[in-house]
């Protein structure tokens, strides 16, 4: 019998792969939440596979009644103002729609009497500062959040764990590192990077890229070897733990600028953005993904080449 699945930010990023995802593997029923404003050109290439249901996890009636209509078996809680650089613009907001959000969806799994599985998408920046002996960054570490999209998925992490032991919610969280890959929206600086090198390609912008802070340390894994990782929390995580995921490995902003150049054949001069640099910046974030993948059996499978070049193309199409 299939599963019934729950997909919230369903038109998103990590949505979309996520739903693309579990159809081919087959034997899900899914279901995705989006706002009516929601564009949803990433989920045009399997659209009618799916079922699309309108709400907004800032609204609890909206949340309980999507839940007693699915009853689903699986919840992925994607559903987030996930601009870091949008929170401290609008902190108010991201925190509402964040720690807000999940807390009418625990409520509504709670009201509609179902027990799914849970997974929330917590994320490497609830770590925030992080000292050079504190790397790789295991899910004991402190988390000292530096901006307010950090302190609202601190907050979701917590919130998760009481829903767990208050109540009992088969909730997993995960704290996942940096992801990119085709569908990234251009706001985050892999693609729009991306995006800016092809829009020289094709002759429409001088040969000159704008950039923030270049030496910060990231950890990056491709979108579908995340998608492929939340699949596998649900179905292996042991509910009310935690776990990184992420490839282990340091990239600077520089060097992965660098790469996505290398892969282009026009000159282009590098200019630092002063509207682009952060009022704090988390310098290093390199993750240890150990726990998750004894449980697991996970492990990135793309090459970080093959993610650049897969988002180059996705621009080329697109501009």
């Amino acid at each position: 019998m299939a599963k019934r699945v729950l997909i919230t930010g369903i038109t998103g990023f990590a949505g979309s792969h996520l739903a693309e995802h579990l159809l081919g593997r087959g034997g899900f029923e899914i279901y995705g939440l989006y706002r009516w404003r929601s564009r949803t050109e990433n989920i045009q290439g399997f659209k009618d596979k799916i079922e699309l249901l309108e709400g907004d996890i800032r609204d609890a009636t909206s949340m309980r009644h999507l839940v007693e209509a699915i009853k689903p078996d699986w919840i992925f809680h994607l559903a987030a103002q996930s601009y870091v650089p949008m929170s401290w613009k609008a902190p108010v907001e991201t925190l509402s729609t964040n720690i807000i959000g999940e807390a009418n969806l625990f409520e509504a799994c709670r009201k509609a009497e179902c027990d799914p599985s849970i997974l929330i998408a917590g994320s490497s920046e609830e770590y925030g500062l992080v000292h050079p002996d504190e790397v790789p960054i295991a899910e004991t570490n402190p988390l000292r959040p530096l901006s307010p999209y950090g302190v609202s998925k601190v907050a979701q992490d917590l919130l998760a764990f009481q829903y767990f032991k208050s109540y009992g919610l088969k909730v997993i969280r995960t704290r996942a590192f940096n992801h990119t890959g085709p569908r990234r929206g251009e706001v985050f600086a892999t693609s729009n990077f991306a995006r800016q090198i092809v829009m020289i390609e094709k002759g429409k912008a001088e040969p000159l890229i704008r950039v923030g802070n270049l030496d910060a340390v990231r950890d990056f894994s491709d979108v579908r070897d995340i998608a492929r990782a939340y699949t596998l929390a649900l179905e292996k995580g042991e509910p009310g733990e935690v776990y990184n995921i992420c490839s282990g490995k340091g990239i600077k902003i520089r060097q992965l600028l660098d790469m996505l150049l290398a892969q282009s054949k026009v000159d282009i001069e590098i200019k630092e953005d002063p509207a682009r640099i952060r009022p704090s910046d988390v310098e290093f974030l390199i993750g240890n993904s150990t726990r998750f993948c004894a449980k697991t059996g996970w492990k990135p499978e793309i090459p970080f080449e093959q993610t650049l070049a897969d988002l180059l193309a996705f621009w080329r199409e697109r501009v």
